[in-house]
């Protein structure tokens, strides 16, 4: 059995349902600590054969400060795994359990390669590798190392197999990378790369001195206490900031495992032109974000020494219609039919509704199941009722609905945090520091599909909600990452059998990525503006090689050049004045205003003076309502966050188009 926590300061221990005391971690307290660290050492044991009976457990006190009580927090979780497992001998028969194809090495590289967005190195269209020279040439060398090496072994791969069509040779497509770069407009090497020179590094150094070897699962500190805050590093790829973190001397890096008494609160830090959040960006925008996260997470493990292997589920028959077992993307369809633009499933709305309106100051909220037999009874009524609008919810108590809400989340064919991801998601409690850790649940968030991603995103603000109220339902956010874990990360669906030495193994690590994913989550949907820089840049580049394309096909047809470029030229140069923008407003009553930039110029500025004009139905427009969108120039399109500076973005992207619209659901 492998330690589950290995940082120094604290022995975690917790009460198995075998009845016995199991160390979860183990460290070294500090002064007097050591008592107390003394008395909850104990050896690990594993009872077998009695570990299927459910012994009397130690007596516990459940007060507000029960963050610092490893054994309670244990005890949630091993309580909530065997009220799972009850329900799961009462639950209906016949659901197909998801088989997880596990692919041979080159068929693994081949189809991360086209999640990456790079299919067209390899295959029939790897004779024209020019596409993906662009995108290539904007990628850091921590990224740069991880495409490269798979692109050699699907390769090797494929010359084993003797394809007859081009492989292109692995140097030669670097090689065009590397003369790419160096053909770079100032002669210098983009940004993008020199990141183990950026001088943001010193400081992200210095944020992530208060950050501990985050295996230790529940924090020293208690909740109460504030914690110290840091920014965390957005603007640096996290893959280049860990090979310059690896390069600190053992001496601070043990000083810094052993700072367990001031562990810190990361924050987004203010962004002059602007941070972006996930849904700010167009859908292709977003397809290269979500391209680059690819990247970057895997260059990110392979820095660290973390192994990072993609699945993928075999199709099987699932029920195309209901509420429970049915797969998320499916579900939505349905409810779309019955409510247009609906992104969160409506049963997920209407329990989160339901737990609300009992009150979230219950003691016990999610922690405490309803009866499995009635939580049957329920599911086969909401199947036969809730679309017809018939089911009485009257009938639902508060424990009943948050014990369906839970079964919602384990029933689905394909979990929450997807195949794909699922096992990305549970080595997070492998990487070293919090701050890796929170990096890596980052590129994670960006990665899961939509439906998902919005459904993850309801459930975690709910959970926060229930936290918010601690005093009085006795839920921290400990005990809440302690119920929810095995709800999310143990699937059934995926035909996984749960021996209870991988149940052990997996709480405290799935326990912790849960409480960061709780705790951390408007971090969680910030996309890191070094991506969005290397999406700038892509655009950038691809709008130069459209525009030789373009020349070179005007030239061929005899067209006439200087009257092509002299309407290449933006409309709005000869109109507007130097340092001035014209902002439009297509659905207000002031559909355009000329505002000079300054400064302190935001955009919340721009918004209110159009606001301050509208009258009559339009004046009942709020904000938050419309928003200002960059539009054109190096980024499809991106609604602006308040704060955003116009005259520093207006730097970044001249060329841009300034639009105030409403923000699609």
């Amino acid at each position: 059995m492998s330690w589950l926590s290995s940082s120094p300061g604290v022995v975690l221990t917790a009460y198995h349902p075998s009845g016995k005391d199991q160390v979860v971690g183990e460290s070294h307290a500090k002064g007097g600590d050591e008592a107390t660290s003394s008395r909850r050492y104990g050896q690990y044991t594993m009872n077998q054969e009695s570990s299927t009976k459910v012994t009397e457990r130690p007596p516990f006190d459940r007060s507000s400060s029960q963050d610092s009580l490893d054994e309670v927090s244990m005890e949630d979780y091993w309580t909530e795994l065997e009220n799972i497992k009850r329900s799961n001998e009462n639950r209906q028969e016949g659901q197909e359990a998801v088989v997880v194809k596990e692919p041979d090495e080159g068929e693994l590289e081949e189809e991360w390669l086209k999640e990456a967005g790079l299919s067209n190195l390899f295959g029939e269209s790897a004779d024209d590798p020019q596409e993906s020279i662009v995108f290539l040439a904007t990628l850091t060398r921590t990224q740069a190392a991880a495409v490269q090496k798979r692109v050699e072994t699907v390769s090797q791969t494929l010359r084993k197999k003797n394809k007859q069509y081009h492989i292109p040779d692995v140097r030669d497509i670097f090689a065009q990378q590397r003369e790419a770069r160096e053909k770079s407009p100032d002669g210098s090497e983009p940004q993008s790369v020199r990141t183990n020179e950026n001088k943001c590094q010193g400081k992200d150094d210095q944020g992530s001195s208060g950050a501990v070897d985050n295996k230790e699962l529940i924090p020293r500190v208690p909740e109460d206490t504030p914690a110290p805050e840091t920014d965390i590093n957005l603007e640096v790829s996290f893959a280049e900031q860990a090979v310059n973190q690896k390069e600190l001397s053992k001496e601070r890096m043990q000083k810094m495992r052993g700072n367990d008494a001031s562990l810190p609160s990361f924050r987004v830090p203010k962004d002059k032109t602007g941070t972006t959040r996930i849904g700010d960006l167009a859908s292709q925008d977003m397809k290269k974000v979500c391209h680059l996260a690819l990247i970057e997470l895997t260059a990110l493990y392979e820095v660290l020494g973390v192994e990072l292997k993609q699945q993928k589920a075999v199709k099987i028959k699932t029920k195309d219609s209901g509420l429970f077992g049915v797969p998320l993307t499916m579900l939505l369809e349905q409810d779309q039919r019955k409510v247009p633009g609906t992104r969160i499933p409506l049963i997920f709305q209407k329990l989160v509704s339901r737990i609300e309106e009992g009150g979230l100051e219950t003691e016990g909220l999610l922690r405490i199941p309803g009866a499995a037999m009635r939580i049957k009874n329920l599911c086969q009524e909401l199947e036969a009722k809730f679309y017809e609008g018939t089911f009485n919810w009257e009938s639902v108590k508060q424990h009943d609905a948050a014990s369906l809400l839970k079964l919602f989340l384990r029933e689905l064919p394909q979990p929450l945090l997807s195949v794909e991801y699922l096992k990305a998601f549970q080595a997070v409690q492998n990487l070293s520091t919090k701050k890796q850790q929170l990096q890596a649940l980052n590129l994670l968030v960006i990665l899961l599909p939509d439906a998902n991603r919005d459904t993850l995103k309801a459930l975690l603000e709910f959970l926060q909600r229930v936290i918010d109220n601690k005093e009085k339902n006795k839920m921290t956010v400990v005990n809440v990452a302690m119920v929810m874990a095995p709800n999310l990360f143990m699937c059934h669906t995926l035909g996984l059998k749960s021996s209870e030495q991988r149940e052990f193994e997996m709480a405290a690590g799935t326990a912790n990525v849960m409480h960061l994913l709780i705790k951390n989550q408007k971090l969680l949907w910030t996309i890191p503006k070094f991506l969005v820089n290397q999406v700038r840049k892509q655009n950038t580049e691809n709008q130069k090689k459209e525009k030789r394309a373009m020349k070179k096909l005007l030239k061929k047809m005899a067209y006439d050049r200087e009257k092509h470029e002299k309407q290449d030229k933006p409309t709005n140069d000869a109109d507007v004045p130097q340092g001035v923008i014209r902002v439009q407003a297509p659905h207000l009553s002031k559909v355009s205003m000329a505002i000079q930039l300054t400064e302190e110029l935001r955009a919340s500025d721009v918004l209110a003076r159009f606001l301050s004009q509208e009258s009559g139905v339009a004046q009942t427009l709020k904000k938050g309502e419309v928003f200002l969108y960059e539009i054109g120039g190096n980024i499809g399109e991106r609604c602006l966050d308040e704060d955003t500076y116009m005259k520093d973005l207006y730097q970044l992207n001249p060329n841009a188009e300034w639009v105030i619209k409403s923000k699609p659901r």
